[in-house]
């Protein structure tokens, strides 16, 4: 390969140093909790994970991980229809089904995985998408992924008036499916459910919901959006992780109705032709459903410290983005200036991370603080102190 490859690229990097927007990883030494251990620092305490639920460390479920190791061993060397197909793979997606009140899920070795293998199997020809202008990355690369002939539409973000607009102008296509974020990940608001459910109703189209930063942290017992808004079992596809309140381990998921879970076994090609979520994952991620099912009381928990630091940060004079969930983005603009105050605020040792273009729009760079059930009332005071600190410096 030439030089003028490796230069262009070497280029782009230090334009992007030079502009302060290069982004550098933190390397963590200790299990990921309220505090943690990141190398070359000392313990800082962790504002910006999706550990919501604290169940990263917790015994029961690493000890879950164990035991599977030994039973299973390290991994399953086969895609599920050939030779990946464990009884733990059976258990997990039978426990999240009924968590969720749906008939059937399929598990995936990521959330981002389970998007993009969903939504081309459920659209062919004739057939259109229709999607949030603010969903996640993975859902729109699901939609991409999606045959040329099926024609994708987008909507303004949470504006009901421009969804039916769109419902209105689509309705000579066969299936319609209509994708949406159950909490948006990046402004932490939640998605307008009930209002989304009567327009597919009205309009005939297919409901989908991602609940990757819902599930295990919206609704009285963490079983997200959709009790939250008393929709539990009324959704037609829901997607989600294992990956973050969930224990962290990773893996996702698609649950609906058995003809559906059926059709992404017989066709998503991340299921045909990629291994199947390790065993050893899949333990510790159906230990964890099981650990919130027996302990509701965490997720009151959570959102009480949620509701706390926000009263905290508004008496200091920060104006966060309001939602329901355990994201707390503050809007500070520019991304370098975002990264910058990352920093600062990481070096008295609270661990924040700085949002940018291209993940979020140019002009709406952000701090985005996470609660997670591991944090205590003082870790949060503290937090508080210095984000306020450094906020008033910049």
């Amino acid at each position: 390969m030439g030089n003028d490859f490796y230069e262009r690229i070497n280029g782009m990097i230090k334009d992007m140093k030079a502009a302060g927007k290069y982004k550098e990883y933190q390397h963590i030494k200790t299990p990921m909790s309220g505090k943690t251990v990141i190398e070359n620092q000392d313990e800082v305490t962790v504002m910006c994970s999706n550990n919501y639920l604290g169940l990263c460390d917790k015994p029961e479920i690493i000890n879950a991980g164990i035991e599977a190791l030994g039973r299973y061993g390290a991994g399953a060397a086969s895609v599920r229809f050939i030779c990946g197909t464990f009884d733990i793979h059976r258990d997990l997606e039978k426990k999240t089904a009924d968590f969720l009140d749906m008939e059937a899920a399929l598990s995936y070795t990521s959330c981002w995985n389970a998007n993009t293998a969903v939504i081309p199997a459920l659209v062919g020809e004739g057939d259109c998408i229709i999607s949030d202008e603010l969903n996640h990355a993975s859902i729109i690369d699901g939609c991409r992924l999606a045959s040329k002939k099926v024609q994708r539409y987008v909507y303004r973000h949470s504006d009901m008036k421009d969804l039916e607009r769109v419902l209105k102008e689509t309705q000579s296509f066969g299936t319609r499916l209509l994708i949406t974020d159950g909490v948006f990940s990046m402004e932490g608001d939640l998605a307008k459910l009930p209002d989304i459910r009567r327009l597919s109703d009205e309009y005939s189209a297919v409901m989908m919901v991602d609940e990757s930063h819902a599930t295990g942290v919206i609704g009285n017992t963490g079983r997200g959006t959709p009790e939250f808004f008393g929709l539990k079992g009324k959704i037609d596809i829901i997607t989600g992780t294992y990956g973050k309140a969930l224990g962290g381990a990773g893996g996702g998921f698609v649950a609906g109705r058995k003809e559906v879970i059926d059709l992404c076994i017989q066709t998503s090609r991340p299921s045909l032709f990629s291994n199947s979520l390790p065993p050893v994952v899949a333990a510790m991620a159906l230990r964890a459903v099981e650990y919130l099912d027996e302990n509701p009381e965490i997720v009151e928990s959570l959102h009480k410290k949620t509701a706390y630091l926000r009263k905290e940060l508004k008496k200091e004079g920060l104006e966060p983005l309001e939602g329901e969930s355990a994201i707390i983005p503050i809007i500070v603009g520019d991304t370098a200036r975002a990264i910058g105050m990352a920093r600062a605020i990481l070096e008295k040792k609270v661990f924040v991370t700085g949002f940018g273009f291209p993940v979020v729009p140019e002009g709406t760079a952000r701090i985005r603080l996470q609660v997670s059930d591991a944090l205590s009332y003082d870790d949060l005071d503290h937090a508080v102190s210095v984000i306020a600190e450094v906020f008033e410096k910049y």
